[in-house]
């Protein structure tokens, strides 16, 4: 019988037929016993950010039944009196709160599974950081058992130091506006080092690949990594492979990933194109960035399946009159952007021009 110490307590099982998961968790303990007559010991719904998927995936449907329970979200939604398919459920027992960024906005409503109850005053401590210290914290432990107690405080005012195991905690977010989910986010929530495809051309670049949920995106000379960054904000369940020879920027990708928690599905390859795309899972779209050449535009449209969608930018005219030719060779559009910023001109202001960008788009 599988299960955490305290279900084993609960239902009773300790004993030499027991047995815990081990930490970091893993099936491989239930796997070896493959075959024989196994109990697991899970909290509420099994498949609602719980074991049951993992272990699903594992076994053939012969070899399983579930016997699911009301889930946390269930019955913390019945204590708050909350519509769940209004509700945004998360789990963050091993996610970071920046999975929260995106949703944080005045009037959602959020419903949280955490580790432990140090990671609660860790989450209101995050979310005062992050300006929304207004925020409404319901604290909801051990519900449905004869230790359930809520309790409800404000994030920078959060002082509860006894809060218990098992614990979720709803969300109302308060205190900051929340961050857009439009395309092209401003320049300075990246890290960079000037490498970054700046907001108004990232907007144009983003609407060209298209993100979709569930797809692969390449993103060749990821520089700051902003490309991979919306790609994965616009998709759910997307993941990017951002190629970055140069060690700095590729760590700094790596970082400007794990500031959108975003870390998981962000696979930052430090080395050169194309000589590794030979490596990755096959692309639903492809950026190239910076370093086009004939060679990599040779390599990519090789490596790609039929209906990949591809974007380049060029800034030299070298690299436009390449464009050029690839766009006479296979079709596609391109577009010319050229842009200016009122700036400083003496005690008066005056239009300053950036380098125009040429980009090439095209269905493979």
């Amino acid at each position: 019988m599988f299960g955490a110490p305290r279900h084993h307590e609960l239902a009773g099982t300790a004993g030499k037929r027991a047995r815990e998961w081990p930490v970091p968790f893993s099936l491989a303990p239930l796997m070896a016993v493959r075959g024989r007559r196994v109990a697991v010991l899970a909290s509420g719904d099994p498949f609602w950010l719980g074991a049951g998927g993992s272990i699903a995936r594992v076994l053939s449907p012969s070899e399983w039944r579930a016997f699911p329970a009301p889930s946390t979200f269930a019955l913390a939604a019945s204590r708050l009196g909350w519509r769940i398919e209004e509700t945004h459920c998360v789990g963050l027992h091993a996610a970071p709160f920046e999975r929260l960024l995106t949703r944080l906005h005045p009037g959602a409503r959020m419903i949280a599974t955490v580790r432990d109850g140090a990671a609660v005053g860790e989450l209101a401590g995050w979310l005062t950081a992050a300006g929304f210290g207004a925020t409404r914290l319901t604290v909801l432990e051990a519900l449905g058992g004869s230790r359930e107690r809520v309790r409800e405080a404000q994030a920078d005012a959060y002082a509860f130091d006894d809060v218990t195991h098992p614990v979720a905690v709803a969300i109302e977010p308060a205190g900051a506006p929340g961050m857009t989910t439009a395309s092209g986010l401003a320049d300075d929530h990246f890290e960079h080092d000037g490498q970054i495809t700046k907001r108004p051309v990232r907007a144009l670049t983003l609407s060209a690949l298209a993100p979709r949920p569930g797809e692969v995106l390449w993103d060749i000379g990821a520089g700051s990594g902003s490309i991979s960054v919306e790609f994965l904000l616009a998709a759910e369940a997307s993941r990017a492979y951002a190629i970055e020879p140069k060690s700095e920027r590729a760590e700094r990708v790596r970082r400007n990933g794990a500031a959108f928690g975003l870390g998981q599905r962000l696979t930052v390859i430090e080395a050169s194109a194309p000589a590794c795309l030979g490596d990755l899972p096959a692309a639903d779209a492809v950026f190239v960035g910076g370093g086009a050449s004939e060679v990599l535009l040779a390599a990519v449209w090789s490596h790609c399946r039929p209906g990949t969608r591809i974007v380049a930018n060029a800034v030299t005219l070298e690299t436009e009159a390449l464009l050029a030719h690839w766009s006479e060779r296979h079709g596609g559009s391109m577009l010319r952007i050229e842009l200016a910023e009122a700036g400083g001109l003496g005690s008066r202001r005056g239009w300053r021009a950036a380098l125009p960008v040429v980009q090439w788009s095209v269905v493979r």
